[in-house]
């Protein structure tokens, strides 16, 4: 092992090293607590802005005017503090992740550290890559899915007359009720409504980790890049699975969910292929390849 190859020396008892971790998550558990404070300040804004896509929606489908509701005192303080916690852990994660290394890279060999750092930056941009998906494209499709169901136009007979600031004209231009049957009409809840969003943002952010997951899984030797292919009619029905559990009950947003996964499956075998390469060459250079090596990463 050369010298530039070692772990830092660590010769510090264990209770040296609790207080060490103690140290780090209070400054994680400050900084969280500090991102939700500060969050909170604008949660309004952040709310009116994550509801975007459900108002362009109800606009679209008719309803000029798109109002949601909430139906308990506490409902819209408790919606807020959800948002600020959401948008809290996001704005503290590079100070925890930060945290988090600088406990954990003492005992890494500095080859270990080069190799996993590229990962730790990439997991937030994946995360925000998938939230960033889910929230331009996939909500709006699952509301418009959900809600074309209804004539969301008619939501003006109920609405329009209890809006204190509604104008004349607009009152004055409802559309009747009308003289038989009953109308069904959309009043959104605040919370349900951002629950559904969360959900999708969380669940395409997670699934957008899976290159991260196999090609450290691959740089460990827990999977090759040759196992991966031929595990792919079951990598599809897996994904497929996910998708159903963690997207709307529509075949629209799961087949998208599936299409925006699937291709990050084979990038990870792509890149699984190349640290192969790259750990082939430098064993060869050095000597120390053993073709035996090579019959077990293609089992």
């Amino acid at each position: 092992m050369s010298n530039q190859d070692h772990i830092d020396d660590s010769a510090a008892p264990l209770i040296e090293h609790l207080a060490e971790l103690r140290r780090r998550l209070i400054w994680a558990a400050g900084s969280f607590i500090v991102a939700i404070l500060a969050a909170f300040v604008v949660a309004e804004p952040i709310l009116d802005f994550m509801l975007r896509p459900i108002e362009m929606v109800m606009r679209e489908l008719g309803d000029p005017n798109p109002v949601m509701q909430y139906t308990a005192p506490q409902e819209y303080f408790f919606t807020l503090v959800r948002v600020s916690v959401v948008v809290g852990f996001g704005l503290s994660f590079p100070v925890i992740g930060y945290q988090l290394w600088r406990f954990v890279a003492p005992g890494l060999y500095r080859s270990e550290k080069r190799a996993f750092l590229p990962f730790l930056i990439a997991s937030p941009v994946l995360f925000l890559i998938g939230a960033s998906f889910a929230y331009l494209v996939v909500t709006p499709m699952a509301m418009r899915f959900f809600l074309g169901f209804a004539d969301v136009a008619s939501l003006l007979t109920a609405i329009v007359p209890l809006v204190a600031d509604a104008p004349v004209d607009a009152v004055a231009t409802a559309p009747a009720a009308p003289s038989e049957g009953i109308s069904i009409v959309f009043q959104g809840k605040v919370n349900e409504t951002l629950d559904i969003m969360l959900k999708l943002i969380i669940a395409f952010g997670l699934c957008f980790q899976l290159p991260v997951l196999l090609t450290l899984m691959g740089s460990a030797g827990l999977v090759s890049s040759k196992g991966l292919k031929g595990m792919r009619k079951y990598a599809i029905v897996l994904i497929l699975m996910v998708a159903a559990i963690a997207t709307p009950p529509d075949v629209m947003s799961q087949l998208i969910l599936f299409f925006a996964v699937y291709p990050l499956y084979e990038l990870s075998i792509l890149l699984i292929s190349r640290f192969e390469k790259k750990r082939e060459a430098e064993l060869r250079a050095e000597g120390l390849w053993d073709e035996t090596d090579e019959e077990n990463a293609d089992t």
